[in-house]
């Protein structure tokens, strides 16, 4: 608290100073009331001004004493708890080695991070200023359909194509899940069985691994791929079903990952019951908002279900946002410039024209479904834990925004990509590590665009795999100045405006020019290259 202490010396000192010098200088005669009141006046505005500053100081120190106390007490039970478990390993292994190994994540009771900062009115004002933008969308979406087709009644013909063929998607999630509680929860415990009765165990695990890898691969791999291809699904039915697939996968890999490391360490005694995981503790994990499995989470006591419909409702009206943003933003200006011949001339007009748009998009999304979705599931299954996010929108660097963006999604990443890379080449190749992980999450952002929109066009792979490791290592966690700060977002301006202004442009390309062949290179050779139609 010695910076406490400093703020109210220096409060003390400057008040007894402005005294001795309001003496010094006769500032206080009976006969000047007007010179008495205006200094007085400045007294009182520098005394509150003093104030403000003590109250910030006290703030910002307590709450660095309490994230110290919190971060220390959860490093002391973890490092008690992985202690116990490193006595029974191998002792050829370094103490170092094998903390970093065992050392996993701790889920700990805490709010999300703008739900505490809405309780602030300043950032209360910001996101109102977003309510009334809605609403402004919406009276011009109203007032240009009167004034053009005489009617006002919202057309929503974007969201009934875009969603369209909900029974399929319905019926294709449904056995997807099905098969993701049932297929490897079974597998697994009939593979513990087998393994402890100490009977050609290798045998064991390797049918149990063919057996996962072929069922994985078809019920996860192929079958959802067949659905979307096969009833060429509108672009919003194609992301439920990717996304949820490639969930799935995440979800149902930690289970295997965790359980099978749980079960290996828990040997049975004679006459002792083997030991796995419970179904219902394996059915809690597929809804609640993390992709890292546990037995058990820390819990809320009670459901607030005003919360639970107020974010679902949040969501709702982010979709209509989306929907206006297109509407009145994206689709005009887009469909006039596909007609043009592809050029540098036309590239640079619509990529700063789709800056803005693509910005809002980044942000609704991460609101919907980062902060409102995930809150809203948590809110149902008591699920404690609500750090989905950090503050990235205060990152100087790219490495720390990569790092905050999206911490669900960063953990499955670095507990099972990044951290399990640097155990198998003895912690020594960091740099080829963090390569790794950007190879793997280029590939399924790819792997997801191409799916949903129907058509290649690597935008995302490159932007990833190649500007995104670049700014990843240039921009790194040195770079503190504010300037790095708008860097950063004047960076994220320019990528969302790529990303909608290619993926727009080849998206009406791909519908007045269609494909005219089935080779290698008509499929993977983007059509706004070449079409052009008047």
């Amino acid at each position: 608290m010695s910076k406490v202490q400093m703020v109210v010396r220096r409060f003390a000192g400057q008040t007894s100073g402005e005294n001795q010098r309001c003496s010094e200088n006769g500032s206080f005669p009976q006969n000047e009331n007007g010179r008495n009141i205006t200094e007085a006046a400045h007294r009182k505005d520098d005394m509150e001004r003093l104030k403000a500053e003590l109250i910030r100081r006290v703030q910002t120190q307590l709450n660095d004493a309490v994230e110290r106390a919190v971060s220390d007490s959860i490093t002391s039970l973890n490092t008690h708890s992985h202690t116990n478990m490193l006595t029974h390993t191998d002792n050829k292994t370094s103490s170092g080695d094998r903390h970093k190994l065992d050392q996993g994540k701790v889920f700990v009771a805490r709010c999300s991070l703008l739900d505490e900062l809405f309780e602030i009115s300043h950032i209360r004002t910001i996101y109102h200023m977003f309510i009334a933008a809605l609403f402004l969308f919406f009276m011009s979406t109203l007032a240009v359909d009167y004034i053009d087709q005489g009617r006002l009644v919202l057309d929503l013909g974007l969201f009934y194509y875009a969603f369209g063929q909900l029974h399929v998607v319905i019926c294709c999630w449904t056995l997807m899940f099905s098969y993701t509680l049932l297929g490897p929860y079974h597998v697994l415990r009939v593979w513990a069985g087998l393994y402890h009765n100490g009977h050609h165990r290798t045998c064991v695990c390797v049918i149990t691994a063919i057996i996962l890898c072929a069922a994985q691969m078809s019920m996860l791999g192929i079958f959802p791929v067949y659905v979307v291809l096969h009833y060429q699904l509108p672009p919003a039915s194609r992301f439920i079903i990717i996304l949820e697939q490639i969930r799935f996968v995440m979800k149902s890999y930690s289970f295997i990952r965790e359980s099978t490391a749980a079960a290996l360490k828990n040997t049975p005694q004679k006459g002792e019951r083997l030991w796995f995981p419970a179904l219902s503790s394996y059915l809690y994990f597929l809804f609640c908002p993390t992709l890292i499995y546990r037995e058990v989470y820390p819990r809320n006591p009670n459901i607030r279900w005003r919360f639970v419909g107020m974010n679902f409702l949040k969501v709702l009206a982010s979709l209509f946002y989306l929907y206006f943003i297109l509407e009145r933003l994206c689709i005009p200006v887009f469909r006039n410039k596909s007609g043009l011949q592809f050029s540098t001339r036309t590239l640079i007009l619509t990529l700063f024209h789709a800056a803005f748009p693509g910005m809002l998009m980044l942000m609704l999304g991460f609101y919907a479904f980062l902060h409102c979705w995930l809150n809203a599931f948590a809110e149902m299954l008591r699920f404690a834990d609500r750090m989905f996010y950090k503050d990235w929108w205060n990152s100087t660097s790219f490495a720390n925004y990569y790092r905050t963006w999206n911490i669900v999604v960063h953990d499955w990443l670095y507990y099972y990509a990044y951290r399990d890379f640097l155990w198998l080449s003895g912690y020594k190749l960091r740099s080829v590590a963090t390569l790794s992980v950007f190879a793997v999450s280029a590939l399924v952002h790819e792997y997801a665009f191409t799916m949903g929109f129907g058509f290649f066009y690597p935008v995302m792979f490159c932007t990833f795999a190649g500007i995104g490791v670049v700014f990843n290592f240039a921009m790194n966690d040195k770079r503190k100045s504010p300037v790095w700060n708008i860097i950063m977002w004047t960076c994220l301006f320019i990528g969302q405006g790529v990303h909608v202004c290619l993926y727009c442009l080849e998206w009406y390309a791909q519908i007045h020019c269609p494909r005219t062949g089935a080779g290698f290179w008509d499929l993977v050779t983007p059509r706004s290259w070449t079409c052009s139609y008047q």
